[in-house]
């Protein structure tokens, strides 16, 4: 039986272990930290199978010099003396065009309906309500009215879509009346779920330990991985120098330094998000829908007896710190959009970092060695394609057809 290390203990590293273990491999986790506690701990919650939009878009670069002056935007921007930074943001702004951000979309709901059908695949090991897991739908509200007919005209599947004026977005969203003389309308998606992602990992990393080939999880920092020609020897560790026939990339943003010192460039860069998190009480008008405010670039989720905002991208290098000014402007926000929907003065506010891709695509799949495999880059949706990806990562591994063609999807 072969063995694999997966490197990572997030959602991605610990789906990525689970569809390895029952594609029949013995699997062991590397994780310097508990599992989930990165990127996947308070996240936005939104399982957006069907509405994906990757960041890099026609109009974005003049919009982003317009939100770098605005107080409350959706934007921070420090520039770093890292050419990864710039890399990035040169690859970035190649993508800023219709054509590309077509290109990317269609492969990214591919990603989304396989990862939707392989979530599906876990309830039977990992029930929906252990992790708060709710068939909500999705609202996306827009406050420009030339946003709204441009979201409009784009393709969807008129099938799963409603397009609705504001006064409708309220009847179906009651937590909106107070924003409603601001909406010009919205477009609702069935088939869109909410979750606490890091409960999906609390209760799979205790299904990964009672699976039989499953040979635990090292809590070690990893110092670097070991290459010796085409392929990887091993992973020097803290705990010492840990050996298998296939490496699994799943370490968020640090996969970047891990990769890079073996030779590969992965094009990520960490884009920090932040998440409030309130109480709900009986007497709160908390959302019942996935709530994304458009423009703002907030999202709002109810994730059992607590909502959860989610919003802004600071590109700031490797920093969580809290940034105070960040923190009350999205809850001024949060309070003016949806008044009463939590108990305000409870909120504990988070920040995680992203690990994003240029074109907002991630990385799935083979690498220049023979046996080190990649699953990174999933950037805000890590939750939302965790189950396709590793489900694409685990048939890559044992080499068989993938479900539909990866172009775009791998190492370029």
């Amino acid at each position: 039986m072969q063995e694999v290390i997966v490197i990572g203990g997030g959602v991605i590293g610990l789906t990525s272990a689970w569809w390895l273990l029952e594609a029949g491999y013995s699997v062991t986790l590397l994780e310097r930290d508990a599992v989930g506690m990165a990127a996947s701990y308070r996240n936005g919650g939104q399982l957006s199978y069907r509405y994906v939009s990757p960041l890099a878009d026609a109009g974005v670069p003049l919009k982003a010099v317009q939100w770098l002056f605005q107080e409350n935007g959706p934007l921070r921007f420090k520039p770093e003396a890292d050419l990864r930074q710039w890399r990035w943001l040169a690859r970035f702004i190649a993508n800023c065009n219709s054509a590309d951000n077509a290109r990317t979309t269609a492969k990214l709901l591919q990603l989304g309906e396989l990862s939707r059908r392989a979530m599906g695949e876990l309830e039977t090991v990992v029930p929906l309500d252990s992790f708060s897991w709710r068939d909500a739908g999705k609202m996306v509200v827009y406050r420009s009215k030339k946003a709204f007919d441009a979201a409009v005209a784009k393709p969807g599947s008129e099938a799963a879509r409603q397009v609705l004026s504001a006064a409708e977005c309220v009847a179906k969203e009651p937590a909106l009346a107070a924003a409603e003389g601001l909406l010009a309308g919205g477009i609702f998606n069935e088939g869109e779920a909410v979750a606490d992602c890091y409960a999906f990992c609390d209760v799979l990393a205790a299904r990964l330990a009672a699976h039989p080939r499953y040979r635990g999880t090292v809590r070690a920092e990893v110092r670097r991985i070991v290459d010796s020609g085409g392929a990887i020897a091993g992973v020097d560790t803290s705990a010492g120098l840990l050996r298998a026939d296939h490496y699994v990339l799943a370490a968020g943003i640090d996969s970047r330094d891990l990769a890079a010192a073996v030779g590969i460039y992965l094009p990520l860069y960490p884009l920090k998000g932040y998440s409030l998190t309130a109480p709900i009480r009986e007497s709160d008008l908390a959302p019942q829908i996935s709530v994304t405010d458009f423009e703002r670039k907030v999202l709002y989720a109810r994730i059992g007896d607590a909502l959860r905002v989610a919003a802004m991208v600071d590109m700031v290098g490797a920093d969580t710190t809290l940034d105070p000014k960040r923190v009350a402007n999205l809850t001024r926000q949060v309070r003016e959009t949806m008044p009463r929907a939590a108990d305000y003065e409870r909120i504990s506010a988070w920040a995680g970092l992203r690990p994003a891709t240029p074109d907002s695509a991630p990385i799935i799949g083979a690498s220049k060695f023979s046996n080190l495999w990649l699953n990174v880059g999933q950037g805000p949706l890590g939750f939302t394609f965790a189950c396709g990806s590793a489900k694409l990562l685990a048939g890559a591994v044992k080499g068989e057809a993938p479900p539909f063609d990866l172009a775009g999807l791998t190492l370029r």
